[in-house]
C-alpha cells in the first residue's frame, strides 16, 4: 500500500498520526493550524474523510468526531483507512463565528486559490492534499442560528452511489439535496469523490440526539465497508424529495408542541403563536403530510418568519 503524503507529511499503511494541513498566519502574526489525525491499517480497504467544523459554530459536529477518534476500533481498523478533520475552520471556531474574519463563508470558497484569500486558501489545501486521497465522506453540519435540524443526510437522490452511501448511514432522514457553487461537496463530487452531509442539532448548543446518531451512523457505515466490526442497529430511514416551510401569520411568542423528527399529518396542530399581552392566541397548524425535519426555537417571531421545516416523501 502506497504512503499517503499530505502536505509533505507521510502516513504509512498500519500508522495512526495527527499531522497538520496547513499552517496559516493572522494579522496579529498567530499561527492557526488546522490539524488532521489518520488512521491506516495495513490491509486494503476504502478510505473516508470525516470532516467538521466548516462554520465555526457547528458545534455538534466537532463533537462526533471528537467521539469517533477516541475509539479503540478506529484506532485498529481491520481495513482501510480513516481521515478525520475535527476543525476545519480553525479560525472561525477561535471565535464561535459561523464566518471567516473577512466575512465570508468558508462553504463558499471552493474549490480554492493557494494565493486567495484565507477560506480560499484552505479550500485549496483540502481538494490538493485531502481529496485525492478519499473514496467517500461525510461533512458534519448543524442548523443556523436558532435553527434546530432533525438528524439527516443530504445527498443527491440523481446519483445512486449517493444514496447508496446515505443507506449505509442509516439516519432517521435521508434528504434529496443539490449541490451548491462554491461548496466543498460540489467540488469533491467533480473529482468523483462523493462527500454527503449530515446535518442536526442547532449551532453552538449541544444536541445529544444528534450527536449519538452521527457517531452511530459512521460506526455503521464503517462496519458496512468491514473496517470495523459493530452492532449498531439501522434506523428506519425516511427519503424525502420535497420540502416546505410553514411560516408565522403573525408575530408574537411562538410555543412548539410537536417533537423535530416527527411525523404530522396536513391541519394538525403544531404550535400557537401568542401575543405577549395575553388577549390573542394564533393557531400554528401543518400545512403538509410529512416529517418535521427543521424547528425555529427562536421564542419570538415576526409575521412570516419560518417555523418549521416539513419535509414530504415522493
Amino acid at each position: 500500500m502506497e504512503d499517503f503524503i499530505i502536505n509533505a507529511q507521510t502516513v504509512s499503511a498500519g500508522e495512526s498520526k495527527q499531522i497538520v494541513l496547513n499552517s496559516y498566519e493572522l494579522h496579529t502574526k498567530t499561527k492557526i493550524e488546522i490539524p488532521v489525525f489518520v488512521f491506516r491499517s495495513k490491509k486494503k480497504g476504502p478510505t473516508l474523510l470525516l470532516s467538521a467544523g466548516m462554520h465555526g459554530e457547528e458545534t455538534n459536529g466537532i463533537e462526533i468526531i471528537r467521539k469517533i477518534i477516541t475509539r479503540d476500533e478506529i484506532k485498529n481498523l481491520n481495513c482501510g483507512n480513516v481521515i478525520a478533520i475535527p476543525v476545519i475552520n480553525s479560525v472561525s471556531f477561535l471565535f464561535g463565528s459561523r464566518d471567516l474574519p473577512d466575512g465570508r463563508d468558508l462553504n463558499r470558497c471552493f474549490p480554492g486559490n493557494k494565493n486567495g484569500s484565507f477560506g480560499s486558501r484552505i479550500a485549496y489545501d483540502l481538494m490538493k492534499h485531502i481529496v485525492p486521497l478519499i473514496d467517500f465522506g461525510i461533512d458534519f453540519h448543524t442548523g443556523g442560528a436558532k435553527i434546530s435540524n432533525s438528524p439527516q443526510i443530504r445527498c443527491v437522490f440523481e446519483f445512486p452511489e449517493n444514496v447508496a452511501l446515505a443507506e449505509k448511514f442509516s439516519p432517521p432522514l435521508i434528504i434529496d439535496s443539490g449541490y451548491r457553487e462554491g461548496t466543498f461537496r460540489k467540488e469533491a463530487a467533480k473529482k468523483n469523490k462523493p462527500i454527503l452531509v449530515y446535518e442536526g442539532g442547532e449551532s453552538l448548543r449541544f444536541d445529544y440526539n444528534a450527536i449519538n446518531e452521527g457517531v452511530n451512523g459512521c460506526l455503521r457505515l464503517m462496519k458496512s465497508y468491514h473496517m470495523i466490526d459493530n452492532d449498531t442497529p439501522k434506523n428506519h430511514s425516511v427519503k424525502i424529495t420535497k420540502d416546505t416551510w410553514i411560516r408565522a401569520h403573525t408575530s408574537g411568542l411562538f410555543h412548539m408542541n410537536r417533537m423535530n423528527g416527527s411525523y404530522v399529518s396536513k391541519n394538525d396542530l403544531l404550535g400557537v403563536i401568542c401575543n405577549p399581552f395575553g388577549d390573542i392566541e394564533h393557531k400554528v397548524l401543518s400545512t403538509a403530510d410529512g416529517y418535521i425535519v427543521g424547528i425555529n426555537n427562536q421564542p419570538v417571531v415576526n409575521q412570516c418568519d419560518a417555523l418549521i421545516h416539513i419535509g414530504m416523501e415522493g
